[in-house]
C-alpha cells in the first residue's frame, strides 16, 4: 500500500483497538514495515491533528482518541440494517468488497448503544436469498478496469462460441436483460460494444489510462431496466 493508504490504515488500526492501543512492533508487522516507518507515520498523523498520544512503559503503544475523531454523519441504527440487508440481498454486485468494507468502517465508527441497536433490528430481518449464478472470476479485475478507466484485454467468447482477444476502453458495468455486461469502447471493432461478462474466459489491465467515454453519448439510451445509479 501506499503511504496515504498506510496512514489511513494506522488510525483505522488504532480506532479499532480503542483504548488498549497497538504497539508500534504490532503496527509494523501488520502493514508490512519497519518500526521505524510507523514511527514516520504516526509524526505525520500528529503534525496533521489527528488526536492520538504514545504510552509509555512496557507494552506501551500508540492510542487514538477515537470520541475525536467520528465522522460528522453517524448512522442510525436502522441505517446501517438496511445497508447490510441490501449487501446481503445482492451479493454479487460490482464492488461488493468494497461496500462491506465501507459498512465495515461504519460500524466500527458507531456509538456502542446504536451499533448494537443495528444488530438487533439485522437479526429480525430474514432474507430467502435467490439462487444467483457467481460473479465471473474477472469480475474484480472488471470493476477494477472501470474504477480506473484502465485499458483492458479480454479473452471474448461471442454467442457461437468464436474466442477473440480485443483491447477495450472500459467504461460501464450495466445489469439487464438477466446479464452483467462491461460497456467499453472495442479496439479491435472500432466500435462500442456490450460484453457479457460471464462470457469473458480472461481479462488482464495494462498500464494504459484509457480516455474518458460518457456512456450515454456512447451507447446512447440506457435500456429501461438498467438507468444508472444515483447517490443522490
Amino acid at each position: 500500500m501506499n503511504r496515504t493508504e498506510r496512514l489511513y490504515a494506522i488510525a483505522e488500526e488504532l480506532r479499532a483497538a480503542g483504548p488498549a492501543g497497538r504497539t508500534g512492533p504490532w503496527l509494523a508487522q501488520r502493514l508490512e514495515v519497519s518500526t521505524r516507518t510507523i514511527k514516520r507515520d504516526v509524526d505525520a498523523l500528529l503534525q496533521a491533528g489527528v488526536p492520538l498520544w504514545a504510552q509509555s512503559g512496557p507494552g506501551g503503544g500508540y492510542v487514538l482518541d477515537t470520541a475525536a475523531t467520528l465522522p460528522p454523519l453517524n448512522l442510525t441504527g436502522a441505517e446501517a440494517a438496511a445497508i447490510a440487508v441490501a449487501l446481503a440481498a445482492l451479493p454479487t454486485l460490482p464492488f461488493a468488497a468494497d461496500a462491506r468494507s465501507a459498512l465495515s468502517k461504519v460500524l466500527a465508527a458507531m456509538p456502542d448503544a446504536e451499533l448494537a441497536r443495528a444488530e438487533s433490528i439485522a437479526a429480525r430481518l430474514w432474507l430467502r436469498i435467490p439462487e444467483q449464478a457467481p460473479r465471473p472470476a474477472v469480475a474484480r479485475v472488471l470493476d477494477e478496469a472501470v474504477r480506473r478507466r484502465v485499458v483492458t484485454v479480454l479473452r471474448f467468447a461471442d454467442r457461437d462460441g468464436a474466442v477473440t482477444e480485443r483491447a477495450v476502453e472500459p467504461a460501464a458495468l450495466a445489469a439487464t436483460g438477466g446479464f452483467w455486461h462491461l460497456l467499453a469502447w472495442c479496439r479491435l471493432r472500432e466500435g462500442p460494444r456490450w460484453f457479457r461478462t460471464d462470457r469473458i474466459l480472461a481479462a488482464h489491465l495494462t498500464s494504459e489510462i484509457g480516455p474518458e467515454h460518457d456512456p450515454a453519448t456512447l451507447f446512447g439510451t440506457p435500456p429501461d431496466d438498467a438507468r444508472p445509479v444515483r447517490l443522490r
